[in-house]
């Protein structure tokens, strides 16, 4: 070899080593952002279960219940455990042609034809024209099958070579979707069970309104009983000035604590009590004067 060939094929060696050594640099990074972006999936995947774990004791679930597992090895004949049960065999076993002969079952010399099997067929004439008989070698493995429903012993086919950075992508989407989702229901869980689409002011005059309405309605029933002489004037003006907008305001601040309170939010939520006790302590006597002057306008 001269010298200009060995030159030659040095720097050719080099220039190999080279783009190895890129290659395996790419490689390595290629391999540095995986990790780098797997671990970003797996704090979101962290932040999304503890998130999911407060929405679910928000509502009133700890943990989903388990489902009922079997015991191995108590599987009944008729239950199902994902492995379908192999049927006995009782047919007359099938042979192929080259095949050895079952183990314990006698080899039959001849042609198959009826005729006779010449000088191997005949006792006492072992050697001439007779074939030796191999011993039955036993397959140490069999090949894996795919279970079909036919019954149909094919060769499974091989997972195709999975790519990380499809599935990191596809995790990504996966993770993107369970933060939308995530977001709105702790936007529904934000509202309240009571007229959920309304503001908490408005909310707070439709609920100490409809309470003062209902004290109202008793307080109808308390004056046609003073008519039928059941319930005296002072009982009635007490009752009417102090004890039914009482119980409408008490009536309404708990409503507003049981069912007009979201599931999740900062803090305890207004109830507007000022105006929840001006409108209770003057629907009532208001509607008792408005009673008073049509009953005066019928007559």
């Amino acid at each position: 070899m001269s010298f200009e060939e060995y030159a030659a094929l040095a720097r050719q060696l080099a220039e190999h080593r080279r783009a190895c050594e890129r290659d395996a640099a790419a490689e390595s990074e290629r391999r540095r952002d995986l990790h780098a972006a797997a671990d970003y999936l797996h704090q979101r995947l962290t932040a999304q279960g503890h998130r999911l774990d407060q929405l679910g004791r928000a509502i009133g679930i700890d943990q989903p219940p388990a489902g009922p597992t079997a015991a191995p090895g108590n599987d009944a004949p008729g239950t199902s455990t994902g492995v379908p049960p192999r049927p006995p065999a009782t047919g007359p076993a099938t042979t192929w042609p080259g095949s050895p002969p079952p183990t314990g079952s006698p080899i039959v010399s001849g042609s198959g034809d009826g005729g006779s099997a010449g000088a191997a067929g005949v006792p006492g004439r072992a050697g001439v024209g007779a074939y030796p008989e191999l011993p039955v070698v036993q397959s140490p493995l069999a090949l894996p099958t795919a279970v079909s429903p036919a019954g149909a012993g094919v060769p499974a086919q091989r997972a195709a070579a999975v790519d990380p950075v499809v599935e990191l992508e596809l995790a990504r989407r996966m993770a993107d979707e369970a933060d939308r989702h995530g977001q709105q229901a702790e936007l529904l869980a934000q509202r309240p069970a009571l007229l959920p689409t309304w503001s908490p002011l408005a909310r707070a005059v439709a609920v100490y309104a409809a309470c003062g309405a209902a004290a109202g309605v008793l307080m109808l029933t308390l004056v046609l009983a003073s008519g039928v002489g059941l319930v005296d004037g002072f009982t009635l003006g007490a009752w009417i000035c102090a004890g039914l907008p009482a119980l409408a305001f008490f009536g309404g601040y708990l409503v507003l604590g049981r069912w007009g309170r979201p599931a999740m939010v900062a803090g305890t939520p207004p109830r507007y009590l000022p105006l929840g006790f001006l409108i209770c302590f003057l629907l009532v006597p208001l509607g008792y004067c408005a009673y008073l002057l049509l009953f005066r306008a019928l007559r």
